[in-house]
């Protein structure tokens, strides 16, 4: 084989290569989820509802996934009890529970070695420490259309720590009961003081961090006691 032939070659297949770098990368940014709008935590005001609608612990769940270099994990946190405060047909305020003990993993099967192990790292004091904080709160602060979307706008509480967070909603009201459905959406998780694994908190890492955004899928549904 001639250096002409070779040269050729070597410039299709670094074009290959390159080309296939770009459409992962493009896919990559497409797929991620956008993080919510954070800021400090705001005032909650005083509203007046004419209803409420009680949370059905049963049908409401927060999806979680983390990720990190070999790949991501992901699991459930259970809505332990809230209510939604209802004027006109329309969320008006409201606030959850979080029960940040019923953390679950579920990409790995339950009966693995190393789901149990995973439960229990994401319960230690190096991540959600949950035997000091059982507890996560939300707090809503607003629900309004901007270009086109619902966003709901609340302060999250947990390990001592409470941002405002602004993320993509759907809102279904349909024979007595609402269900408030998120998009997923990221939370920078440093905010909120779970920093284990963090590069942006912790030098000399390599590729063992963790990433700071997690990702959630809140769905909530309540109905009149």
């Amino acid at each position: 084989m001639n250096n002409t032939k070779t040269f050729k070659m070597k410039k299709n297949f670094t074009t290959i290569l390159f080309i296939t770098a770009l459409i992962i990368s493009v896919t990559s940014c497409k797929d991620k989820a956008k993080e919510a709008n954070t800021t400090v935590a705001e005032a909650v005001e005083e509203t007046v509802s004419t209803e409420t609608y009680f949370v059905n612990k049963e049908a409401s769940t927060i999806e979680w996934k983390g990720f990190k270099p070999t790949g991501s994990h992901n699991g459930t946190i259970t809505i332990e009890r809230g209510a939604l405060d209802v004027t006109n047909g329309n969320i008006v305020g409201g606030s959850f529970i979080i029960d940040m003990t019923s953390i679950t993993v579920t990409d790995i099967p339950a009966k693995d070695e190393g789901n149990a192990k995973l439960k229990g790292h994401l319960s230690s004091p190096d991540f959600f420490d949950v035997e000091k904080y059982p507890s996560a709160g939300f707090t809503i602060t607003g629900l309004k259309e901007i270009e086109g979307k619902m966003m709901l706008s609340g302060n999250l509480s947990l390990k001592e720590a409470e941002n405002n967070v602004t993320f993509p909603v759907k809102v279904a009201n349909e024979n007595g009961a609402i269900t408030l459905s998120s998009e997923a959406f990221t939370i920078d998780r440093t905010k909120w003081n779970v920093k284990y694994g963090s590069k942006s908190i912790f030098d000399n890492l390599g590729d063992k961090f963790i990433n700071d955004d997690i990702e959630l899928l809140v769905t909530v549904k309540a109905a009149k006691s």
